[in-house]
């Protein structure tokens, strides 16, 4: 439900407990990677593709440059009526809406997508999808984590490199105009613990997750050792051909 706030997948400003650390810390990288964006966005129509509740693509129309008129878009009913009632006003609305069959003839030019493709059993093809509704010099802004998170995350379908989540964009003839880097630290205790609110919805019972997955468990331990216990996450700015 968009109004739970021990849902890992359904952040809410306003549904943050105090002393959830972890939910905090996601919530102020959520805040930083729209605040990357909104100086990139191009006056006109603004497309946030899974928006969740709304918050983002109300930021991106408060302070995004020039007069933006935005669009936000998310599957969830729930989260769609909480963004309506808390974000919405004359120059933003909500549609509730797949976001693999969300079309709109006019295009944008500006399209968010914030910790969306590592959910979809097709990445390429949303890409492809969002990026054919791009006008001509539009923005595209996209993140993701660049470690490994499919293990721990039920609702996660891919891991990432920054590598191989630039390939996919590059693929499309986009050119890189800017990048943010966040790297949060997390605690193993706190995983396996599950104390946190925002910890309770983790995979249960890893290790037996792990025996059916080597791959995975290679990757996290790869992980580990070159980067400790931490989560990586990189958005990125690119323009379309003018």
């Amino acid at each position: 439900m968009a109004h739970d706030p021990d849902v890992l997948e359904r952040l809410v400003p306003e549904r943050v407990q105090a002393g959830d650390i972890t939910g905090e810390q996601t919530l102020r990288f959520h805040v930083e990677r729209y605040a990357f964006a909104a100086p990139h966005a191009r006056p006109g129509r603004l497309l946030d593709i899974a928006c969740g509740v709304g918050y983002g693509t109300r930021w991106l129309t408060d302070h995004g440059h020039g007069t933006v008129t935005a669009v936000g878009v998310d599957l969830c009913e729930d989260a769609v009526t909480y963004a309506r009632a808390h974000y919405a006003n004359e120059r933003t609305r909500f549609i509730a809406c797949d976001a693999l069959h969300f079309t709109d003839p006019d295009g944008f030019d500006t399209i968010v997508s914030i910790e969306t493709i590592e959910h979809l059993p097709d990445a390429a093809r949303f890409i492809a999808h969002i990026v054919g509704m791009l006008r001509r010099g539009g923005i595209l802004i996209a993140s993701a984590p660049t470690t490994p998170s499919v293990d721990a995350n039920p609702y996660h379908l891919h891991d990432f490199t920054e590598r191989s989540f630039r390939r996919l964009f590059h693929e499309h003839g986009l050119v890189e105009v800017d990048a943010l880097r966040q790297v949060q630290p997390f605690s193993l205790v706190g995983v396996l613990g599950r104390k946190e609110a925002r910890m309770k919805q983790v995979r249960p019972n890893l290790p037996a997750y792990y025996l059916s997955h080597p791959s995975a468990l290679a990757r996290r331990m790869w992980s580990s050792v070159r980067h400790g216990f931490t989560n990586k996450y990189v958005t990125i700015a690119w323009r379309a051909g003018s």
